[in-house]
């Protein structure tokens, strides 16, 4: 039988949960207790959470991720990049109302895929390897821009990867970096990258009012009406799906039982036959996958790719992630404590509007509940080492 304390651990954050909505329901009275207020607080969580979905993963590993504001921003422009191309003198979004904009879409999520592809390699000590690509591209793109035939653009910048890749071999070879410092870079690195793509402005799809309608992109984030009523939007519904297909993940395969162990204890896992580098590479790169879906869905949202959004949202992620019984230090956390933890933080905000306090509070009840639910799993982990 589970014990009081496993049970309480699991119970912990949907209590929580009701008791969060209860208190603004009392205060808010009317006012919140509505359908509309509760359609906005899944409109608000979407974005936050399907970045936090994808974070699970890296947290339950021991990692930490602060580039997913970054990434959605990248993401953000690189769609509305993509949806300004033209063939011609016509827009090819114009040409192909429904498969360039699923191209833009899945450019979007790769470009994500990518960034976590990178954060992982260079956290389980392949940054030299990293460095030697991105140099290799780098070069790429600065030869052809010289106006060099571009064949010999990609033969020079093959040749510039590949002596870095063996220079890196024999001299620094593998060098692991901490999560932390490795996010915090890009952080700074990828947000000036959107910058640069974006031209240090926003970058709008230049279509006519006419076609606007038909990238039906910009429906993902709009709700659903039927006749008098109105549903959850389809962000809402892939936000959930996404959710369902990590849990699944997580509670069934291999991949998801190896995540937990490395959490628990990165040395027993090797030891064990876990192939450690690879797990994680690929748990980066799931999650960061996920900051680019929640990229597109910010684009769908804005309308429009801009290179300063989401500024602080990466900690909005973890918040909701560790809120809902993850554990900072791996091996613990779930699918559903993560939705229920980003719920609890949308109801503070929505409930902090609804009674007109300032936007200083919402943060102030929102660290606090973060100390709490860390101060919890801090005081769970020192029972758990008594015992």
């Amino acid at each position: 039988m589970m014990s009081i304390t496993k049970a309480a651990n699991k119970i912990g954050p949907l209590l929580a949960l009701i008791s969060v909505f209860s208190l603004f329901a009392i205060l808010g009275g009317q006012k919140f207790c509505q359908l509309g207020t509760l359609n906005d607080i899944l409109m608000l969580s979407v974005i936050c959470g399907v970045a936090a979905v994808g974070a699970t993963l890296i947290i339950i590993s021991g990692g930490i991720d602060l580039s997913v504001g970054c990434t959605i921003a990248i993401v953000t422009v690189v769609i509305a990049k993509i949806l300004n191309v033209k063939f011609g003198e016509e827009y090819i979004v114009v040409m192909h109302p429904i498969l360039w904009p699923l191209f833009a879409i899945f450019i979007g999520i790769i470009c994500g895929a990518l960034i976590g592809c990178i954060i992982g390699a260079s956290v389980v000590g392949h940054v030299g390897r990293v460095v030697a690509v991105l140099m290799g591209l780098l070069s790429i793109y600065w030869i052809a821009n010289s106006g060099i035939s571009i064949y010999i653009a990609v033969l020079i910048g093959i040749a510039v990867g590949v002596i870095l890749w063996k220079i890196n071999d024999l001299t620094i070879g593998k060098t692991p970096l901490p999560p932390f410092i490795v996010t915090l870079g890009l952080w700074a690195s990828l947000r000036g990258t959107a910058k640069w793509i974006a031209d240090e402005s926003a970058v709008y799809p230049d279509v006519t009012s006419i076609n606007k309608h038909s990238i039906w992109i910009y429906s993902i984030m709009s709700d659903i009406k039927i006749g008098n009523y109105i549903l959850p939007m389809p962000g809402v519904w892939i936000w959930f799906f996404l959710a369902i297909i990590i849990f699944l993940m997580l509670k069934f395969t291999r991949f998801g039982r190896h995540l937990y162990a490395i959490g628990s204890n990165v040395n027993t896992a090797r030891l064990c036959g876990i192939n450690v580098s690879k797990t994680m590479i690929i748990a980066y790169a799931i999650a960061i996958a996920c900051a680019g879906l929640a990229g597109v869905l910010r684009f769908a949202w804005l309308g429009m790719g801009d290179p300063t959004a989401d500024m602080g949202t990466e900690l909005l992620v973890i918040a909701a992630v560790v809120i809902g019984g993850a554990s900072l230090s791996g091996g613990v956390g779930s699918i559903g404590g993560t939705i229920i933890g980003t719920l609890i933080i949308m109801i503070v905000y929505k409930g902090c509007t609804v009674l007109e306090l300032k936007n200083f509070v919402q943060e102030i009840v929102t660290g606090g509940i973060i100390v709490a639910a860390v101060t919890l799993d801090q005081l769970r982990k020192r029972k758990a080492f008594n015992k």
